[in-house]
């Protein structure tokens, strides 16, 4: 079973947490992207995020679907927030069960790299000291 979503409030890792739980699953693997207060020496207050929210979802979903189909995981979720986020909140969440640790963790950190490549969330990094700039989608 698949969750995804882009919300444009707070995200809550306790609900996703608990929507991934399932009685066959003894492990779960979690990710919070957490809005940060420098980037590469310039102080941030908040990350803004835009999307198509239609495609962005269509995206999430295979996205979440992949990661059913390339692992032996009972449940994924993943949500990404729109607007602004300031530093300290999360931007990103990401939760996937398991029988076993290995396929929650490995899901996990795929589902964050497949987000950040093939979902059209665009981010706006806000500064201190000098303009808003908009940032690239990275993977490792």
């Amino acid at each position: 079973m698949i969750s995804v979503g882009l919300s444009w409030e707070p995200l809550s890792l306790d609900k996703l947490t608990e929507f991934v739980s399932v009685p066959e699953a003894g492990a779960v693997s979690s990710f919070l992207g957490i809005a940060r207060n420098d980037n590469q020496g310039e102080s941030v207050t908040a990350l803004e995020f835009e999307a198509y929210e239609p495609m962005a979802l269509k995206q999430l979903q295979r996205v979440a679907q992949g990661i059913l189909d390339k692992f032996e995981v009972q449940k994924v979720a993943i949500w990404h927030r729109l607007g602004v986020v300031k530093v300290g909140e999360a931007a990103v969440a990401i939760v996937v069960s398991s029988a076993h640790r290995k396929a929650a963790i490995e899901g996990c950190a795929l589902a964050l790299e497949r987000l950040k490549s093939d979902v059209p969330v665009f981010k706006k990094e806000v500064f201190v000291f000098s303009a808003p700039r908009w940032v690239a989608n990275r993977s490792l």
